[in-house]
């Protein structure tokens, strides 16, 4: 800020899972090039606290795999955008999301680009480039814009990045998970063929997937936080946590009640919706939801709205719960992901 310096960021969403970093990592580095203006510094902004780092499991291991120290990379705590912002310097490009959350509204007029997948919620108008596609995996639209780009910009460690990156969030490429699309399947075609030395995709999906799934240590706090995404309206905010162990056995952690009430109260949160997931051999989900919340009506409301939910229906089987302010339900349908997941919350909220 003192020397005027224009920085163009380049962030994830506030999960920061393997695809909002990947993305905006990959993005950045292109960017920085490729682009014409001068002056500006390209910044990959990972949009988690640092402290948090250690909880995405299965980025710090891709990072490691590939010779990227986390040194290297600069987190969300560590860099003023309110600041630079203010003093007019900051443009912001959007990966794997285009909606800032309520606190960074003040962020909005910086956005320049954007590059998602989830259905648009919100029109920009120009001179916001938006790009969103209905793909797998935000790194396919990555992947695309720098195979369109100049010739030599992909080297190794980033298609390395971006092929692991699409094999883990498209399950393997399995159609079976319903994530994948064609043109997630052709980028990675694309990757492989210009980079022979990349690793077999059965051994690359199955080194990320045990390490996102290995929650080995973890307390509930953490793993509540490790894929946390978070719902707010005018009178209430709700968390919703992605969950890497079966239902059944998270519900039987010792003092879980206790850590849910610690883990909301601590936030500011009225409920919680854990979305568990565990995967057979042949990379078939199981999805089981439940629902925490003190607030009788609350809970009332969001159960009601995913057991009702017809955009996707969810075809949700009631199970025991230990306690009456938590929901328990196995989902019938596999492939309703949590990203399906949160615009009927959002709805009901």
């Amino acid at each position: 800020i003192r020397q005027h310096q224009e920085i163009h960021v380049v962030m994830g969403n506030e999960a920061c899972d393997l695809d909002s970093t990947v993305s905006a990592l990959a993005l950045a580095y292109f960017l920085a090039q490729t682009s014409p203006a001068p002056g500006a510094a390209f910044v990959p902004v990972l949009n988690i606290p640092r402290a948090d780092f250690a909880l995405r499991t299965e980025t710090t291991f891709l990072l490691r795999d590939r010779g990227i120290p986390a040194a290297a990379l600069i987190f969300r705590d560590e860099i003023d955008l309110g600041g630079l912002h203010h003093a007019g310097l900051l443009s912001l490009t959007l990966v794997d999301h285009h909606v800032l959350p309520g606190a960074d509204a003040a962020l909005e007029e910086a956005v320049v680009e954007v590059l998602d997948h989830r259905p648009l919620e919100r029109d920009r108008g120009p001179p916001c480039q938006v790009t969103v596609e209905p793909v797998g995996s935000c790194a396919t639209l990555v992947t695309e814009r720098i195979l369109q780009g100049p010739p030599g910009v992909l080297d190794g460690t980033t298609a390395a990045l971006l092929h692991g990156t699409i094999l883990l969030d498209c399950i393997n490429l399995s159609p079976a998970a319903g994530k994948v699309t064609p043109r997630d399947v052709a980028c990675v075609a694309l990757l492989e063929e210009r980079f022979p030395e990349l690793p077999a995709r059965d051994a690359v999906f199955g080194a990320l997937q045990a390490a996102k799934f290995d929650v080995t240590g973890l307390t509930t706090e953490q793993m509540l936080r490790k894929d946390l995404k978070v719902l707010s309206s005018d009178e209430v905010v709700v968390a919703i946590s992605g969950v890497f162990e079966d239902l059944e056995t998270f519900l039987l952690r010792p003092g879980l009640l206790q850590d849910l009430e610690a883990f909301c109260q601590g936030r500011g949160y009225a409920g919680l919706v854990a979305m568990t997931v565990s995967f057979n051999d042949r990379h078939e989900p199981t999805r089981k939801l439940a629902v925490f919340s003190r607030q009788e009506p609350l809970r009332s409301t969001l159960c009601q709205a995913l057991e009702e939910a017809t955009t996707p229906s969810l075809l949700l089987q009631p199970l025991p719960s230990p306690w009456p302010c938590v929901a328990a339900y196995a989902q019938g349908n596999a492939v309703a992901t949590r990203k399906k997941v949160l615009p009927i919350l959002r709805a009901a909220l």
